[in-house]
């Protein structure tokens, strides 16, 4: 079976992708300060791909020709740096530069851990005092 030119244009766009994004990219190289200090970034990645192809036929060229073919491939990476991981010693801090929350939606989803630690906690308290009975 003939190998499509769509086939080589997402080959190509793909290899190009994993080139940008790596594990490296989301997770940073450390950083070592003077005061035994490291510093670790961590960023968002976000990335769109997108290709698409045509075979055009001509009038006088039957279908199963090498026909003409035209086509196309995009991809746009975002990167946003969010945290660093502060290890000093034997601790290790998490130091949020996200900023901060604008809409309802997302201080929502920002506050769905504490709300699954308060509720855990009371179902784990009431399960022992149950016991304790």
């Amino acid at each position: 079976m003939d190998k499509h030119p769509i086939g080589d244009l997402m080959d190509t766009t793909m290899q190009k992708i994993r080139e940008m994004v790596d594990a490296n990219t989301i997770v940073g190289d450390p950083i070592v300060t003077g005061e035994g200090v490291t510093l670790i970034p961590v960023s968002k990645v976000t990335f769109g791909f997108t290709s698409g192809g045509s075979d055009f036929h001509g009038k006088n060229q039957p279908a199963t020709a090498d026909n003409s073919f035209g086509g196309g491939a995009g991809a746009g990476v975002n990167i946003v740096p969010v945290a660093f991981l502060v290890v000093k010693g034997e601790s290790v801090k998490i130091l949020n530069i996200a900023p901060p929350v604008t809409t309802t939606i997302d201080r929502v989803i920002e506050t769905v851990p504490d709300v699954i630690d308060r509720v855990s906690d009371f179902v784990r308290e009431r399960k022992k005092e149950d016991a304790d009975k």
